[in-house]
């Protein structure tokens, strides 16, 4: 009786396992953003030359970036994997607490976006006031 309990999802709720692999696709998106950015950093102020040492150090960071938000999204989905479909989860209350509206729609509509699906002239001439 707990089991059938378990395996039925209301109206409010959404499969874990779902959830959770949109959140892995929108890591995806972030570390490729900030990677296609990369290039871009590193060839301003030439005038400061190539290789200073501040210069290395925001360009390591950035990359350590990268590599965090791919390993937390690799992360998250060997765990989904694994998971039952059964679990179930309401988000109204963490998508209220998302504000950018296109992440909110990718994180609570129920679908996933495809790879890279942000492009990054979208990324850097829009934005929202709040």
């Amino acid at each position: 009786m707990k089991a059938d309990y378990l395996n039925k999802v209301t109206d409010m709720e959404e499969s874990v396992p779902a959830v959770l692999m949109r959140v892995v696709s929108e890591l995806h998106d972030v570390a490729y953003l900030i990677e296609r950015i990369e290039p871009q950093l590193a060839e301003l102020h030439p005038e400061a030359g190539e290789n200073t040492a501040q210069r290395m150090m925001v360009l390591q960071g950035i990359d350590l970036a990268v590599q965090k938000a791919r390993g937390l999204a690799d992360f998250l989905g060997q765990v989904t994997a694994g998971m039952p479909e059964g679990w179930a989860v309401d988000v109204t209350t963490a998508l209220n607490l998302v504000k950018l509206t296109d992440m909110k729609t990718a994180l609570g509509n129920g679908s996933l976006r495809a790879f890279g699906s942000q492009p990054l002239s979208k990324a850097s001439g829009d934005f929202e006031a709040f």
